[in-house]
Order: structure tokens, then C-alpha cells, then sequence
């Protein structure tokens, strides 16, 4: 009897700690960051605003993307590296945008020209691409403290980072484990 007890207080303990902890978005969904997730960049962090123009001086807030699972992409069109992993990217987001998935692409160029010849070149089509042109004296790749380049953060559909650093077919297994219905 007593183990039945402390069953029903545990049990009556959890279910009504697990509601408050929840919270719905705009479309009524339930969801689990609630308003008091940290700000940070380590996973179950509230990922930092960035706010920064696209090639055509309009500003993108990345918060701006709520509701959708977004890949914050650092990358720069100089980086071998992140040139070759753009094409795994646009499979990526063609494979998934329709399901709610998008890319806001930082680059840590110093020359709009590369920049915009890169986004055309290597075909990346998605309209999330911010720069302040200060290569790696940008504010955001100061605060998320990018050492070197690709370097990405999964973000949920609160903006609260689930997962870093994926590319290849780490990406494309872990988006796929996520969007499986």
C-alpha cells in the first residue's frame, strides 16, 4: 500500500511538473523550450539573435525563422571546405523545405562580390544569406565563437540548438531521424 502511495505521488508529481514546462507555439503545437531556456551556443541553448543584411542591404533577424528547423551555416566563399560541403547543404534543403527546414547562410567574407558570385556559383537557393562583410571580426562569429569555418548549429523550431558542427552524411542522417513522420 505504501509503494502504491508513493507511486501516485510521484506519478501525480510529474504530470503536473511536465504541462508548466511546456509551452505552445503560434500554431498551437506543443513544445519544450520555454521562455526561461538559457541563450547560449551549446545544445538546449537559446541560440543568440543575429540580425545582419543579405546581398541586397535588407536585414534577416535569424529569429525571424522561428517555427522552422534552420541550419545556421558559418562559411565563407574563400573556405575549400565549406564550398565543397554547399552542395550536401542544397540537398538538404531541397529535400526538406517543404517540411519546414531552412538554412540562414553567415558568411565571414570581406568582398560582396565574392560572396554573392559564391551563393550563385555553388547554387544555394534558400533566402536566408546575411553578411557584415568583417571576415572574422563579425559580430555573430564573435559571439557564437567561431574558430574556423564550416561550423554550423541545428536549430529547433524555437531556435534552441539541437545539434553542431553535422555535415555530410551526418546532416542527412540526422535530418532525416527528425523529419521522419
Amino acid at each position: 500500500m505504501v509503494r502504491l502511495a508513493v507511486w501516485v505521488l510521484v506519478f501525480g508529481l510529474v504530470s503536473c511538473a511536465s504541462p508548466g514546462a511546456r509551452e505552445q507555439d503560434a500554431a498551437g503545437k506543443q513544445t519544450e523550450a520555454g521562455p526561461d531556456v538559457p541563450v547560449g551556443i551549446e545544445v538546449g541553448q537559446r541560440a543568440p539573435e543575429i540580425l545582419l543584411p543579405d546581398p541586397n542591404g535588407k536585414e534577416i533577424a535569424l529569429s525571424s525563422l522561428r517555427g522552422k528547423v534552420v541550419l545556421l551555416d558559418f562559411w565563407a566563399a574563400w573556405c575549400g571546405p565549406c564550398r565543397r560541403e554547399n552542395p550536401n547543404i542544397v540537398t538538404q534543403y531541397n529535400r526538406y523545405k517543404d517540411q519546414g527546414f531552412t538554412v540562414y547562410s553567415v558568411s565571414l567574407d570581406l568582398k560582396k562580390e565574392d560572396w554573392v558570385k559564391a551563393i550563385e556559383d555553388d547554387g544555394l537557393v534558400w533566402p536566408n544569406h546575411v553578411s557584415d562583410l568583417k571576415f572574422w571580426y563579425s559580430e555573430p562569429a564573435e559571439e557564437y565563437r567561431i574558430e574556423a569555418i564550416p561550423a554550423s548549429f541545428l536549430l529547433d523550431e524555437n531556435g534552441v540548438i539541437i545539434a553542431r558542427d553535422l555535415r555530410g552524411p551526418e546532416l542527412a542522417s540526422y535530418l532525416s531521424e527528425l523529419f521522419r513522420n
